[in-house]
C-alpha cells in the first residue's frame, strides 16, 4: 500500500521548503537543484519525490533532462489551517487588550477621586 503524502509533509522539511523557493522563481532541472545543496543528488531527488508525490512538484521531461515545476496551489491549504489559528489568537489578544483597559480604568478612576 503506498503511503499518503500531503502537502503538510512537503512544507515539514527545510531541504524541501528551500527546494520549492527555488523552483517557484523557475523551473529548473535536478541537477541545477542539487547543485544549490550540501547534500548528494540522489538526496535532492528523494525530496523532489516526496513533494511530487505531495503534489508541490510537477516533473516535466525535456530532452534528456527533468526538469522541476512548483505547484503552489496546495499551499492554499495551508494558509486556511493557519488562519483559523491567527483568528482565535486575535480574538483572544482582543479580549485582553479590552481587561487591560478596563483594568486601567478601574485603577486611575479611583485615584482622581
Amino acid at each position: 500500500m503506498k503511503e499518503r503524502r500531503d502537502v503538510y509533509q512537503a512544507i515539514v522539511d527545510p531541504t524541501r521548503r528551500a527546494i520549492i523557493n527555488i523552483i517557484a522563481e523557475r523551473p529548473q532541472n535536478i541537477s541545477s537543484i542539487a547543485a544549490q545543496f550540501d547534500i548528494s543528488q540522489q538526496a535532492i531527488s528523494l525530496h523532489i519525490k516526496i513533494l511530487t508525490d505531495c503534489g508541490m512538484v510537477i516533473i516535466r521531461q525535456q530532452g534528456r533532462d527533468r526538469y522541476c515545476e512548483a505547484d503552489l496551489s496546495k499551499l492554499g491549504e495551508v494558509a486556511e489551517w493557519v488562519d483559523q489559528y491567527r483568528q482565535h489568537w486575535e480574538h483572544r489578544l482582543n479580549k485582553m487588550e479590552k481587561y487591560i483597559a478596563n483594568l486601567k480604568k478601574e485603577r486611575y478612576g479611583k485615584k482622581k477621586k
